[in-house]
């Protein structure tokens, strides 16, 4: 984080932050004037007839824009949609339209948006990257929505919101038509009011698709099935508690409140251990340094010439960005940049101009931390020491869990084996973890300013319980707690079920005082 911290100092001397002034809850950056339906698909018999669905706007839709609530991309329309938006569609789904996020997904409270930040009725920050999502789902203005999920951006913003928010295990759902901004932490998640839509959405994008190179192929899929099939069926959960997750940033209301959230289970016949995740206190610091990494190379296209506006923006000429079948919002705000990068680059190239004129500052902070971590001086000392500290929390998570990680060479072994089990054998491993989504309530909107004007690195923070399943490519689902506490549930590698399930023995149990 020290490093971090350095970058943002740097910055400071030439990008400045763009003063949101956004109308209403600003939580759509398109709508059309009707939702949209698949014209091939038969939506009153379809298995998601009853959804209106809100898309974030960082995932390809060819009748609406797609712009990552960027400059760079304000008018880009793509010529395919993504393979999870025509699923839902042959599912009976409709669009209710494309949600305001952070530039690029970069970001913890959606306030880093060409378009302005996404506000609530509260006056609370409403979590980000995915917070257009929630807070069109929370406000009912879609029955459910799509986000993305690179560190904690669908988790965060649905705790801070009172929703459900799942992120499925890496690699389940097709990432193609997402615009990528850490590809190998980026998964597709879902936002919705109760843990049985959320399955839903995810039952119907869990497929295999060609067109992704992550994406699991049939053969893992058939695997992992008969993995996670044969472990033992319990209709009591062995709940695992990481210890390191008890810091000192955690609220004492909210430690109260996981205390409660145990102690209820506990009493409903749960069983509560305490586990060790050691690793996960280096776990944010190295995804500062691998998701930034990864992004200075995804986001080089926008250059203004394959990807982007060529030219700088101003507030006249990008109030309309959507195609004439829909509704536009006009930018809240344009990006502000200091005199000295308006002619920055040898011959003010245009490259450089346009790089530095349509890309935010929280994006050109992210795209400046991850070059100089995969430079020759720093790679060794950062990103290839980042790599081993992912490594060693995923074999963190591997050893509390009873399944075995059926992506594992052991866990192949032992499902040709005569045994009929998966599971360790030891009853110190459990089925699930649970810890608190956040580390405190969500700041008011209005004081966040001056609050990441005093300590920058607070944002950087928020994602402290989110980032290490990221890391691993865990499932982990938020569940609405009382007084607006998110219950964060953690599973093994394609153990996506016994999540969910587990999400809705929270939502559904009475809480003890």
């Amino acid at each position: 984080m020290r490093l971090l911290q350095r970058i943002l100092n740097h910055t400071r001397n030439y990008v400045t932050t763009p003063k949101a002034e956004a109308k209403g809850l600003n939580a759509f950056i398109t709508q059309p004037s009707k939702p949209l339906r698949s014209p091939d698909s038969d939506h009153h018999d379809g298995p998601l007839s009853m959804h209106s669905i809100a898309i974030k706007d960082n995932i390809s839709t060819t009748s609406l824009t797609t712009t990552c609530g960027s400059s760079n991309l304000r008018s880009y329309t793509p010529p395919y949609n993504a393979t999870v938006i025509d699923l839902l569609l042959k599912a009976g789904a409709s669009v209710a339209g494309k949600t305001n996020l952070d530039e690029f997904g970069m970001g913890s409270h959606s306030t880093h948006s060409f378009f302005g930040a996404v506000q609530t009725l509260s006056g609370n920050s409403a979590g980000g990257s995915s917070g257009g999502s929630a807070v069109a789902v929370a406000d009912g203005m879609a029955t459910s929505a799509l986000g993305t999920d690179t560190g904690g951006s669908v988790r965060l913003p649905a705790a801070w919101n009172g929703i459900v928010g799942f992120k499925p295990t890496y690699g389940r759902v097709s990432r193609w038509g997402v615009v990528a901004y850490a590809n190998s932490l980026d998964t597709v998640g879902f936002l919705g009011r109760d843990v049985k839509s959320v399955k839903e959405l995810f039952q119907v994008c869990d497929a295999y698709d060609e067109k992704d190179p992550t994406n699991w192929r049939p053969k893992t899929r058939s695997r992992v099935q008969q993995v996670v099939g044969k472990r033992e069926k319990r209709r009591k959960l062995r709940i695992g508690v990481p210890r390191e997750y008890n810091i000192k940033k955690l609220t004492p209301k909210w430690r109260e409140l996981w205390g409660r959230t145990l102690k209820t289970l506990e009493q409903d016949g749960h069983s509560i251990r305490g586990v060790s995740l050691p690793h996960t206190k280096q776990a944010l610091s190295a995804y500062y340094i691998l998701a930034p990494a990864e992004a200075s190379s995804n986001l080089a296209k926008y250059d203004g010439v394959r990807y982007g506006s060529p030219t700088a923006p101003d507030a006249a000429s990008s109030t309309s960005s959507t195609l004439s079948a829909s509704s536009s919002q006009s930018p809240a705000s344009t990006h502000q940049v200091s005199p000295s990068l308006q002619n920055v680059g040898p011959g003010n190239a245009l490259y450089t101009t346009t790089r530095g004129s349509t890309l935010g500052p929280e994006v050109q902070r992210r795209i400046l931390l991850g070059a100089y971590t995969l430079s020759a001086e720093a790679k060794d000392n950062y990103f290839i020491r980042a790599q081993r500290i992912r490594r060693l929390v995923c074999r963190d998570f591997d050893n509390v869990f009873a399944l075995q990680n059926p992506l594992q060479d052991s866990a192949a072994g032992q499902q040709d084996s005569t045994s009929d089990s998966v599971e360790s054998k030891t009853d110190l491993k459990v089925d699930v973890l649970l810890t608190p989504t956040t580390s405190s309530p969500p700041p008011r909107l209005a004081d966040l300013e001056a609050e990441l004007e005093a300590d920058p690195l607070k944002q950087y923070t928020a994602d402290v319980f989110t980032v290490p399943a990221s890391l691993a490519g865990l499932p982990s689902l938020n569940v609405p707690g009382p007084d607006g506490w998110g219950v964060q549930i953690i599973g093994q590698v394609g153990d996506d079920e016994r999540v969910l399930n587990a999400g809705a023995i929270v939502q559904n149990m009475h809480w003890s005082k």
